[in-house]
């Protein structure tokens, strides 16, 4: 770890940053040039003219990545993301994870397929780098724990998560007093990709923002589907009721409904990624995650159950069942 980092991890613990940047902007390394999000956060975070630039990180140096076996969404996308990256932000490309580490004190895995975030995110780790692993988190829940895991006993901070969680409609309604909530309902588009459990590929949108209104501590979780719809059931602990639909073919706004005693919240959500990457860049000043690995960890856990329910005709499927056989 980089002596600039170990000094603001330090400040961190002891409170000195108080919510304050670093004094100089953290050097941030990409990994995968394959999805929108290299560009979309590196425009935020390196061009200062930008309406929407967010201060203290910069992307300096990536790695190119890309999955051979999801060319649409993947290969064929790289060489023109790569190349604004270089030309327009100034990014440095290198070939290998060796050169990234070497000159960045945290990194951004940004690969669209989730598959080899858990080896890249290994050895960010590994080099004592704190991680920020965009969505999905990993390409299973069997991967996603292992990574906590590693990051756990390695001591070095992990993040991950959905842009729709720090929408500024979503975080309002979440902070809203609707009295105890009964449950809520959430909405999104759910393209389905053969290489990922369904609703890792992009349900995963729709099922952070469940959690961001719900919490963790869903038990049990029943889904049906149809080629059109994922419809989600999860019944949670204190007896709150979570519903998901999945769309696809068909008119797809995220919106969200929350339920409590005193009222009723229902609203299409609306923002773009800039609240999410504060939080990111706040992530690396710090050190601390905005939400818990249980957290997070239960979010797959919730998709991979529904996946799991489908296959068994709709019965409910428990989490804590779905946990204890990708620890195995």
């Amino acid at each position: 770890m980089t002596n600039h980092l170990v000094v603001v991890f330090a400040m961190a613990a002891s409170g000195l940053l108080a919510g304050s940047a670093a004094a100089a902007d953290i050097r941030l390394g990409m990994i995968g040039l394959d999805t929108s999000h290299s560009v979309e956060y590196t425009r935020r975070l390196n061009d200062p003219n930008d309406k929407n630039f967010v201060a203290g990180a910069r992307v300096v140096v990536a790695v190119r990545g890309g999955s051979p076996d999801m060319p649409k969404d993947s290969m064929e996308r790289v060489p023109a993301f790569a190349k604004e990256m270089e030309e327009k932000y100034g990014v440095k490309l290198v070939d290998t994870m060796d050169e990234l580490l070497q000159q960045v004190d945290g990194v951004m895995v940004e690969n669209v397929d989730g598959r080899p975030h858990l080896p890249e995110a290994v050895a960010v780790i590994k080099a004592g780098k704190p991680v920020f692993v965009d969505k999905p988190v990993a390409g299973s829940l069997r991967d996603a724990i292992a990574l906590y895991r590693v990051a756990q006993q390695a001591r070095v901070p992990i993040f991950s998560g959905s842009s729709l969680r720090y929408y500024r409609n979503l975080q309002r309604m979440a902070h809203t007093d609707v009295g105890q909530i009964k449950g809520a309902s959430s909405a999104g588009p759910a393209k389905l990709e053969p290489h990922h459990p369904d609703l890792f590929w992009y349900g995963i949108h729709a099922a952070e923002a469940l959690y961001t209104v719900m919490g963790a501590g869903c038990q049990s979780v029943s889904c049906i589907a149809t080629p059109d719809t994922h419809l989600v059931t999860g019944l949670w602990s204190d007896g709150k009721v979570g519903t998901l639909r999945g769309i696809r073919n068909a008119a797809a706004p995220y919106r969200v409904a929350v339920f409590g005693v005193k009222k009723v919240l229902d609203e299409d959500l609306e923002g773009d990624y800039t609240p999410f990457l504060r939080q990111v860049v706040k992530f690396f000043q710090t050190g601390v995650a905005p939400v818990s690995a249980d957290e997070t960890l239960e979010i797959y856990a919730f998709m991979e159950a529904a996946d799991e329910s489908r296959r068994q005709g709709g019965c409910p499927v428990k989490i804590a069942e779905v946990m204890a056989k990708s620890k195995e």
